[in-house]
């Protein structure tokens, strides 16, 4: 089981859209969320991309909003990550639901590949994904229970 293919954009060559901050898109294409949003007022008709915002490395409430985004809301959009995101958040940014993100350079969006690559599947569920690896793929005869008794033991 793989999760979402993520996109590493160079922020020196990245142009912000022109959105809006309140939940409400200005431009029908794209919404950019603040880390407070109320998630249950969303309107996404239209919306084919979501900014999602990490103000500061030790916040991140960003990741629990993709995921509402992905399994509550079903948004299938792009969700992009922004602000202090760095390359040893990228796995977990992939599994919960973004499926693009915005790096500070292009030496950490070739280091942001590399490690990306290292990994094929996951053994957890994702956010597109939420049942485990082994529900979905069955690589042994089904078990079949045996009585315990003393001739079962013998």
């Amino acid at each position: 089981m793989t999760s979402l293919p993520l996109l590493l954009i160079d922020a020196s060559s990245h142009q912000a859209a022109d959105v809006t901050v309140t939940g409400v898109a200005t431009e029908p294409q794209v919404l950019r969320l603040p880390n407070d949003a109320d998630m249950t007022t969303l309107d996404l008709n239209g919306v084919v991309r979501i900014e999602l915002d990490f103000p500061k490395f030790t916040d991140g409430r960003a990741f629990s909003q993709a995921v509402l985004l992905r399994r509550r809301h079903r948004f299938m959009g792009d969700i992009s990550a922004g602000g202090d995101v760095r390359v040893d958040l990228l796995q977990q940014l992939s599994r919960c639901g973004f499926s693009s993100a915005v790096l500070p350079s292009a030496k950490e969006v070739a280091l942001g590949q590399q490690l990306l690559a290292g990994f094929s599947g996951f053994y957890q569920g994702d956010a597109l994904h939420a049942a485990p690896h082994f529900m979905h793929q069955r690589t042994h005869p089904p078990f079949t229970p045996v009585a315990n008794t003393t001739e079962a033991r013998a």
